[in-house]
């Protein structure tokens, strides 16, 4: 059994080969790790405008608006798991394995397969809905195997 891992949350993502020979244990070989370090910004990181100076230039008195970011966070999320999605599309057709886990939490989990190319969504073998990013390889395994 051969097999793809990805698990994620918003701000960490990691893909793994799972292999399991029949004379050997099965194994998880780490494929790609990286932050997702627009996750962990703060929303005041992430505007353009100086703090207190949100549509107060020129000569005009008038304030231009209140500068609150309404829905600045669920943007940020949105693009974080668009981002997600694209990166599985990739690995799942580039390592051309016939089938996938997904382990990423509740808040995520359905977001992601919506992005994902059919023939990736297909290609899914076991959607694990649980937060895993943190779990040591050997806890993941038993993850995997008893799900």
């Amino acid at each position: 059994m051969n097999r793809i891992v990805i698990v994620t949350d918003l701000g960490h993502f990691k893909s793994y080969r799972l292999t399991r020979n029949d004379m050997e244990s099965p194994r998880l070989e780490l494929i790609e790790e990286y932050e997702i370090v627009e996750a962990h910004k703060k929303l005041r990181e992430l505007l353009t405008d100086k703090e207190g100076q949100f549509g107060m230039g020129g000569e005009r008195k008038e304030v231009g608006g209140s500068g609150e970011p309404h829905n600045l966070e669920t943007e940020k999320q949105k693009k974080i798991i668009k981002a997600i999605a694209e990166d599985i599309n990739n690995i799942i057709k580039k390592e051309k394995y016939p089938k996938w886990y997904l382990v990423a939490g509740k808040k995520i989990n359905r977001a992601i397969q919506e992005r994902l190319e059919p023939k990736v969504q297909e290609a899914l073998f076991k959607n694990i809905v649980a937060d895993h990013v943190k779990t040591k390889k050997a806890e993941l395994i038993k993850v995997l195997l008893e799900a």
